[in-house]
């Protein structure tokens, strides 16, 4: 099992808790999760990537066993802490904004 931590607003729209299990057999690579929580939280399609590119959405990050991977390819396999379900796949909601003007 996979475990997977989605920010508060897609738990919210989910209706699930702090932590989602996904079952995922190997490979376990990035695209395979992400199709896996689309699959079984059809209401997420489109809020995690971009329905047209499939490319992660602009204001999420990706991170495993403590390393962004928002940049890394989608096809890549996932470390075995995470493919083992002994480290949880985290996808953060980026925060933007600055200093307000005077």
């Amino acid at each position: 099992m996979i475990r997977v931590v989605l920010p508060q607003h897609l738990r919210t729209l989910a209706g699930v808790g702090a932590e989602t299990l996904l079952e995922i057999s190997a490979p376990v690579t990035m695209r395979r999760v992400l199709d896996a929580i689309e699959t079984g939280y059809p209401m997420l399609r489109g809020t995690i990537r971009e329905y047209s590119t499939g490319q992660r959405r602009a204001f999420l990050r990706f991170f495993v066993c403590e390393e962004d991977w928002s940049h890394e390819p989608l096809d890549k396999e996932l470390p075995p802490p995470v493919a083992e379900g002994r480290e949880p796949l985290l996808i953060i909601g980026a925060i933007a904004g600055g200093l307000p003007a005077c």
